[in-house]
C-alpha cells in the first residue's frame, strides 16, 4: 500500500467516526485530499474501497498471529489478543461502531458487507490459523470456527455493551492486558493438547474490576 492509499484509508477510517454508514466518496475525497474522480479510478466503486480498507484492517488484526515463533502457542495468541482489544478500544473504532449499528437498518445490505469484510473475515482467517495449530498437534481437533468465535467472543467480553452505553469498561491498558492473559489461559486450558499446555503457574487469579 502506499502513501495515496494509506491518505485514502485513513480518511475512511475518520469519516466512519463521524458519518457512519452515510460516509459517501465526495467526503472521502475532501477528507484525502484527491478528486472523486480518482476514487473511481483507483479503487472502482465505494463498495470495493469499504472492502479494501476493512481487509487492510483485518490483515493488521491478524498480523501478530504469525509474527512469534510458530512453536510459542501462547505467546502468538497473547499477542493477538492484546492487539485486539487495543484496537476495539480506540475512541475512533467505539464511535464509528455507534455510528454504524445506529445505521444499520436504514442500510441493511452495506452493513452486511462491512460485516461479512470485517468481523466476518477476521473470523475465517483467525480459525484458518487455528486449524493450522491443530494439524500441529498443538491445539486438540475441534470445530475451528466454533473455536475461532469463542476466542474472539471471550477477548471482548462485554466491552461492546458497556461501550454503546458510554460505561467505562477495562480503559486502561493494564487491565486490557489482564483480561487479555485470563482469555487467552481460558482458551488454551479448553483446547491445548498437554504437550502445548500453558505453565500453570501463569493463571493466577486476577482482577478485572
Amino acid at each position: 500500500m502506499d502513501a495515496r492509499d494509506q491518505r485514502v484509508f485513513d480518511a475512511v477510517r475518520d469519516l466512519f467516526a463521524t458519518q457512519g454508514m452515510q460516509i459517501s466518496m465526495d467526503s472521502v475525497a475532501q477528507q484525502a485530499g484527491c478528486s472523486k474522480q480518482t476514487l473511481y479510478s483507483r479503487y472502482g466503486s465505494k463498495q470495493e474501497l469499504l472492502r479494501r480498507v476493512m481487509q487492510r484492517h483485518v490483515s493488521r488484526a491478524t498480523a501478530s498471529l504469525h509474527s512469534l515463533d510458530e512453536g510459542d502457542l501462547r505467546g502468538s495468541l497473547l499477542q493477538f489478543a492484546t492487539d485486539y482489544l487495543e484496537h476495539s478500544n480506540q475512541p475512533h473504532v467505539i464511535q464509528a461502531r455507534r455510528l454504524i449499528a445506529a445505521d444499520s437498518g436504514q442500510f441493511p445490505q452495506e452493513a452486511r458487507a462491512l460485516y461479512r469484510d470485517g468481523a466476518g473475515a477476521l473470523l475465517i482467517h483467525v480459525a484458518e490459523w487455528i486449524d493450522t495449530r491443530c494439524a500441529r498437534g498443538q491445539l486438540r481437533h475441534d470445530d475451528p470456527h466454533f473455536m475461532a468465535e469463542l476466542l474472539l467472543s471471550m477477548l471482548i467480553g462485554l466491552d461492546v455493551e458497556k461501550q454503546r452505553f458510554h460505561t467505562p469498561h477495562r480503559t486502561d491498558a493494564a487491565v486490557r492486558r489482564r483480561w487479555a492473559e485470563f482469555s487467552v489461559d481460558s482458551f488454551l486450558r479448553a483446547f491445548a493438547t498437554p504437550e502445548a499446555a500453558p505453565d500453570p503457574s501463569s493463571n493466577q487469579h486476577r482482577s478485572f474490576s
